[in-house]
Parts: structure tokens; sequence; C-alpha cells
């Protein structure tokens, strides 16, 4: 793996009509928000060959948003990313770029924010860089590495969705 992108799912309804959290769809903000990030990402230039999705409703509906900006990345839904820390997320995207360029994982927090702090601090990232970063994970938020040929993150972009203030979902 040469690129890891680390994609927190978008917006959430605050409850399913089961009542499990698993089940919670996307807010129309967050179909917005991932769809808006989705093209952020090719713009940049940053295409992913497989793409690792929780299986619960929102990173799904995150994953569907954004699918369409990338038709050549393979999706696999992994049950272990739902609520998956840093260290299990981190290996799933490990095993899965073994002789792939560019991993994509769609998942949650608190998982997806201790890993990108953790890669900016092994990264060497500025401190203000990473005191951001551990201030703040939103939903619909991109964190890209590089690794080097020893392994070792570089910081390539965070990225933030622009919150349309005016609408009330």
């Amino acid at each position: 793996m040469d690129r890891l992108i680390l994609f927190r799912h978008g917006k959430a309804e605050p409850e399913s009509a089961s009542g499990e959290d698993f089940d919670r769809c996307l807010a129309p903000r967050g179909v917005r928000e991932s769809v808006e990030m989705g093209a952020h990402l090719v713009e940049m230039g940053f295409l992913p060959d497989v793409v690792l999705v929780s299986p619960a409703m929102r990173t799904r509906e995150t994953w569907a948003a954004i699918e369409p900006s990338l038709p050549k990345a393979k999706a696999r839904f992994e049950n272990e990313l739902y609520h998956a820390d840093s260290g299990a997320v981190r290996a799933d995207a490990e095993r899965a770029g073994k002789g792939v360029g560019t991993v994509m994982v769609v998942g949650h927090n608190p998982g997806l924010q201790e890993l990108t702090v953790q890669l900016l601090t092994e990264g060497a990232a500025p401190p203000s860089l990473i005191a951001r970063a551990t201030r703040q994970f939103p939903t619909a938020a991109v964190a890209v590495f590089l690794f080097d040929g020893n392994g070792r993150p570089h910081f390539d972009g965070l990225f933030f969705p622009q919150h349309d203030l005016g609408r009330g979902d």
C-alpha cells in the first residue's frame, strides 16, 4: 500500500427506525457532504484501488454516495470495521494493501480519528496539524497518508466538509 485514505462516514440521523445504532441512515447533509468529499478526492487525484467499508448503514450509504466518483475502486464490506479501534483499522488496511497502490477505509470514530492522529505523529507532522486532528475529525472528514518504502506514513491531506449552516438538516 502506497497511500491510505481514511474517510469518516457522512452525518447520520440521530436514531434509526429499529433503535439500533448499526441501522442509522445518513442525514440529507451526510449524503451531500459525502458526494462533495468524493468529488474532491477525485479532483485531488486520490483514487483508491480497494475500499474497505464498515457494514453499518451509514457507512454503506456513504460509500453509495461516493462510489459513482470512483468506478474503478473495488469495495469490500468488512464486519470488523464497525466500531473498530485504530489498531484494527490499520491492520485491516495493511492486509488489504498488499500489492495494491491505494486503500480507502470508510468507517467510524473514534477509530479513524485515533489512527489519523497516530499516523500524523509517526510521520512527524507539524504539532499544529496533530492538534487540529486531535480536536476534531467530523463526519465526512478525510485524512490521506503516503507510505514510504519503510512503511513510514507521510501526511498527504486532511479535508473537512464545508457545512452549509443555512440548512436545517
